[in-house]
């Protein structure tokens, strides 16, 4: 079964819960049979197969994985934080309403990389004038460097939770040098590996939220059910989530990552890398759900944390992933703190390289530049990496010259505002046209979808444009 839509995931919850009830009715006397004549209760139980199913899924997932969990970066933990903040549990149904929209988006920019064997700029400056790709890398690089900015300072912040006593500066610099050794100096296959494992940190968020004790059955009741008043701090909230949800790098990065995953198995060429299998195809689709729904996830948690405790003591203005953190302390008590401020530092980690990776990827294939992408070394791909490098200093400079974090979000915002509609434009088109895609084009539900996507998030970055002028 392919599990490419919300029913599919929820078949294969079903499927894992009756393979865990055939287990758990194992009759008791194959169990005394098995200690009656010393064989290992391993040989009587299938806990290998499930093992071996784990293992399975784990090796499938991978750029659909990392790009989901580098969605929640900790901006994004502040808007969520927020949410949760000044409307309780009013806005927890969003989590559930952007998660089929950032899969279906997400699966068609990793279709596209798996199809054409290139990068989504290098396919929209194929099919499209270059001034439009020109237009909307620049948006982008602007808008990733100031996230990056954004993103640096909410770490350095998030670790003096942790140890008070560090200077703020030194934190900095230390997080952006971090990043750029791992990007730079770590060879493709272990870097990638890396992001993987780091995504996981999210799951530090799930359990600050299971620690604070909530009632999960006023929990669910706001779940699917959304909560408008229709005032201009929630259409701007709305806005902002739709923002931190659905971002341009993550079509960029999505796309450039299946490239990379296809070079790392020697596909070198464009004309190795074209074409797909439906089994290629499968093992993206449960890659990039799962990825999507664990972002989805953890942004319910948040919300959930946030509006249970923060929302009915009158802590309804948070400006930053640290200070939802600092307002969960007292009421939730030292464990939830812990868990998020580690979670700032962890999501931060995984955010700057995507975003700054996705910058480079853009321009590289915008320029056509011969030698680009992660799988060279930096005496291969001085320009690639230099995009890299630059995109980190101007976050890094951001710290150091008195621009608001909160500012830098905004900018930022409006950067996403601008170019996302367009990209999403070209994102379907793209996708939707058989003479690139040839028999892998969109289904027509995927092309409605898609169109509607790019609508809502015309509206809202239309709406977040006009609120800051």
């Amino acid at each position: 079964m392919i599990y490419n839509s919300p029913v599919g995931y929820i078949n294969m919850k079903q499927d894992n819960r009756d393979t865990f009830q055939k287990i758990s009715e194992a009759p008791a006397a194959a169990l005394d049979n098995a200690v009656a004549t010393s064989l290992s209760i391993k040989d009587k139980i299938p806990t290998g197969n499930v093992v071996k199913h784990t293992r399975a899924y784990w090796h499938k997932l991978g750029p659909g994985l990392t790009t989901g969990a580098s969605d929640d970066d900790p901006s994004g933990i502040a808007t969520y934080s927020q949410a949760g903040a000044q409307y309780g549990f009013g806005l927890l149904w969003m989590a559930s309403f952007t998660f089929p929209l950032m899969a279906v988006v997400q699966e068609m920019c990793a279709r596209i990389g798996l199809v054409t064997g290139r990068g989504l700029a290098g396919n929209i400056r194929a099919h499209y004038p270059r001034k439009v790709i020109f237009i909307c890398t620049a948006l982008l690089f602007a808008a990733n460097s100031f996230n990056i900015g954004a993103d640096l300072g909410a770490m350095a912040k998030g670790a003096q939770l942790l140890a008070p006593g560090v200077n703020y500066a030194a934190l900095v610099v230390a997080f952006a040098g971090l990043s750029l050794g791992m990007q730079i100096f770590t060879p493709y296959e272990k870097y990638a590996k890396y992001l993987k494992w780091l995504a996981m940190v999210l799951v530090a968020y799930i359990f600050s939220a299971i620690m604070a004790h909530l009632n999960w059955s006023e929990v669910l009741r706001s779940s699917f059910v959304p909560h408008i008043k229709l005032d201009r701090d929630q259409i701007l909230l709305v806005c902002a989530i739709l923002g931190t949800t659905i971002s341009p790098y993550l079509f960029f990065w999505q796309t450039s990552q299946e490239v990379e995953n296809q070079i790392a198995e020697g596909n070198t060429t464009i004309v190795q890398r074209q074409g797909t299998t439906k089994e290629a195809v499968k093992n993206m689709r449960i890659d990039v759900w799962s990825g999507m729904f664990l972002s989805n996830i953890v942004m319910f948690f948040i919300i959930a944390a946030c509006g249970a405790i923060l929302f009915p003591n009158g802590i309804t203005n948070i400006t930053s992933a640290a200070q939802a953190a600092e307002g969960l302390r007292p009421f939730a008590g030292d464990a939830t703190y812990w868990l998020f401020a580690v979670g700032i530092i962890g999501t931060g980690l995984l955010a700057i390289p995507v975003l700054a990776g996705a910058s480079s990827y853009a321009i590289a294939e915008s320029m056509q530049w011969r030698k680009q992408g992660l799988n060279n070394k930096l005496n291969q791909a001085h320009a690639f990496y230099g995009i890299i490098i630059i995109s980190m200093l101007i976050g890094l400079g951001l710290n150091f010259i008195g621009l608001d974090p909160i500012k830098a979000l905004i900018y930022s915002a409006i950067g996403n505002g601008l170019v996302a509609p367009i990209i999403l434009f070209l994102i379907v088109r793209i996708s939707s046209n058989k003479k690139v895609m040839g028999d892998w084009t969109n289904k027509p539900l995927t092309t409605a979808l898609g169109w509607a996507i790019t609508l809502i998030m015309a509206v809202a970055g239309i709406a977040a444009i006009v609120s800051f002028f």
